[in-house]
């Protein structure tokens, strides 16, 4: 099956959810919508399942219009972030009921039920009832009935979302396996770029209720279309300054005045803003020439093997993620570090000029 969504718009209670969404799927693609809470990912979802119709635009399936068809009619499953297992069917039933409900046959039935628990490694546990399972397995036994269910369309709303780290982890390489298998269309809802980058697949990046960006995952994240999408796809979002060029030299927002290096210096003289991901900013220079900016520490989040270091530089607040423990006191003079390398240039509206390893486009 294929779906494509055609000038969709979603608007409630005076509340506009969806602006102008036109998207493709094809059968047997993995498609993550990443976006903050409230972008319009449940909303398109909704949408796409038949759950809600749209004030304005088609839902084409199989190039068949279905924008009016309830959900029963459709070929979806859903998955939520919270599990929902029927408490007092076994696994085996639970992962079976939607194939009772289409009436198959009994032989059948159970050859799924444990094709889809070895899927989701669940072969163990199919007489208990999910109350006697993990976190994760009842995730899992839901992802199985989604699947067994046979549907053209699956729909997973942060399906990780209430699970511990260790949990996560796990199902998140597993469940590229799961798709690939199943040859169904795969929507993904997430708010992490992590999560969509270990997905792999195309990323459809959200804002405010409209499409920012849509390609492959690795290649939307290298190559962000605009700052919005580059933020979207940035944790924590990408720091942004604006800046002036004008000739061999760089105003910053503090009025100081710095070299135009990397490719900075190809850019025409003019009004920009520069972008780094917090990953990319240094406390210490390196070996390269940087872009020096001086402030202080608002606060320092250590994880364990990484910090995050907050820092208040004149107009602007940044973070810096450093490997290592470092415990900075709120307050403290700070030299922060940029690679004008590792710039991503955009133009006062947002659109995207130059990223790193790319020839600026102005």
């Amino acid at each position: 099956m294929s779906l494509s969504l055609q000038g969709i718009s979603l608007q409630s209670g005076g509340e506009w959810h969806l602006r102008d969404i036109d998207l493709s799927l094809e059968r047997g693609t993995v498609n993550v919508l990443l976006g903050p809470t409230r972008s319009g990912k449940t909303s398109l979802m909704r949408v796409m399942a038949g759950l809600d119709r749209p004030t304005a635009g088609r839902v084409l399936a199989d190039g068949r219009d279905v924008t009016g068809q309830p959900v029963e009619r459709r070929s979806v499953a859903m998955v939520y972030q919270q599990f929902i297992n029927y408490p007092s069917l076994s696994v085996y039933e639970n992962i079976a009921s939607p194939l009772r409900v289409q009436k198959v046959a009994a032989d059948r039935i159970d050859a799924e039920v444990r094709a889809a628990a070895r899927l989701l490694k669940l072969e163990a546990h199919l007489d208990k009832t999910p109350l006697k399972l993990s976190g994760g397995q009842q995730q899992r036994c839901a992802i199985a009935r989604a699947v067994v269910r046979g549907a053209d369309l699956v729909l997973l709303d942060e399906p990780l979302a209430n699970l511990d780290y260790k949990l996560r982890e796990e199902l998140r390489e597993e469940l590229p396996r799961i798709f690939a298998e199943t040859g169904a269309i795969f929507v993904y809802a997430t708010t992490e770029p992590a999560e969509a980058l270990l997905l792999g697949g195309n990323t459809i990046c959200l804002g405010e209720g409209r499409i920012l960006q849509h390609g492959p995952a690795a290649e939307t994240y290298r190559r962000p279309a605009s700052l919005a999408a580059a933020q979207t796809f940035s944790d924590p979002p990408m720091n942004a300054m604006a800046i002036t060029k004008r000739g061999d030299a760089v105003r910053l927002p503090s009025g100081a005045e710095t070299s135009a290096l990397g490719p900075l210096g190809a850019l025409p003289d003019g009004d920009y803003v520069v972008g780094i991901r917090a990953h990319d900013l240094r406390l210490a220079p390196g070996e390269v020439e940087t872009i020096e900016l001086v402030g202080t520490v608002d606060v320092t989040e250590i994880t364990g093997s990484e910090s995050y270091v907050h820092v208040h530089t004149g107009p602007l607040r940044w973070v810096a993620l450093t490997p290592g423990v470092h415990e900075i006191a709120p307050g403290a003079p700070i030299a922060v570090h940029v690679d004008p390398a590792r710039l991503f240039v955009f133009s006062p509206d947002g659109r995207v000029v130059s990223a790193p390893g790319a020839r600026p486009s102005a």
